[in-house]
């Protein structure tokens, strides 16, 4: 087995490498003067599992292109199958055609990574489950509600209710709710463009309960505000969010520490940035169960007994 990290988020890379006891494998990575990437294996991998660790979080650009040139490099250096490790898959929030003439991203980055020779794809949380199925090679997709469920518990709620921010997420809340015992709601929303959104109406008892907002991302943190205030005014006694990568910047970080948020969890697929001031951000590790996937991977084994709670 070899692993490799690329520049997105070597810091995880590291954790899951001192988790499995497997160092990282030797790699340059480089920038010409025009922004070009230059990937160079400085071992022999010829007939080697090989796994790449590369979310593509921002500058997402580059670091889609870096994914793309380091599976090459492999797939032309004899590796014997290539799994790309992307914990935070980009461009996924376009995968359909909702409006006339646009893009289907999520669709061209698959056929990308396929054309560039990864034999497998190990992803976590994707935006939509049909993304697995634009894919011609063997998807193992995990989700994060091990990890997330874990430190729910630990928090002691008292009457806790999940809550689906929008009508896409009603499976995920569902899905938290038989696994934490509790109840269940939903926030009716409508989008009016990529920041601005209409809450409309809540479906659900949260009158005195802790109310936990569930999403796959957050970047501007607008979904989340809006359903907490909504949450706040129909009674609830506290409100968490729980997202599973966090592309907050300065402004959604504003967001979280003005609105009715008490805290908000995420985990390490994605780095966080660093000028975030106060936000009341709780960061949970996802290298064990990564690494728990790839070790399982590497010697053909189940993956799914990783979603047991």
């Amino acid at each position: 087995m070899k692993l490799f990290t690329g520049s997105a988020h070597p810091e995880l890379a590291e954790k899951i490498s001192r988790y499995l006891d497997h160092p990282l494998t030797d790699t340059v990575l480089q920038r010409f003067p025009d922004g070009e990437s230059f990937v160079k294996i400085v071992e022999n991998i010829r007939g080697h599992d090989v796994f790449i660790i590369q979310p593509t979080c921002t500058p997402a650009n580059d670091n889609l292109m870096e994914l793309l040139i380091m599976i090459d490099a492999c797939q032309r250096a004899s590796a014997s199958r290539i799994t790309a490790v992307v914990p935070y898959y980009g461009y996924a929030r376009q995968d359909r055609k909702d409006q006339p003439r646009v893009p289907i991203t999520a669709k061209l980055v698959a056929n990308l990574l396929t054309a560039a020779g990864a034999d497998r794809i190990l992803a976590m949380d994707l935006h939509s489950q049909q993304i697995q199925g634009f894919f011609d090679i063997p998807v193992d997709h995990l989700y994060a509600s091990p990890v997330i469920v874990k430190y729910l518990r630990s928090l002691g709620l008292k009457n806790p209710v999940m809550v689906s921010p929008d009508s896409g997420g009603v499976k995920m809340a569902y899905s938290y709710s038989h696994m934490m015992d509790a109840g269940l709601a939903i926030v009716s929303k409508q989008r009016k463009s990529a920041t601005d959104i209409e809450m409309l109406n809540i479906v659900g008892d949260v009158d005195g309960c802790d109310c936990v907002i569930l999403d796959d991302l957050t970047s501007t943190a607008g979904t989340l505000c809006g359903a907490a205030k909504m949450l706040k005014d129909s009674g609830a006694r506290k409100v968490v969010a729980a997202v599973s990568h966090s592309l907050l910047g300065p402004d959604g970080a504003r967001n979280i520490r003005e609105s009715e948020i008490d805290e908000l969890i995420c985990t390490d697929s994605i780095p966080v940035a660093p000028d975030l001031g106060e936000c009341p951000l709780t960061v949970l590790s996802v290298a064990e169960l990564l690494g728990d996937a790839i070790l399982r991977i590497h010697h053909n084994q189940s993956v799914s007994s990783l979603f047991r709670v």
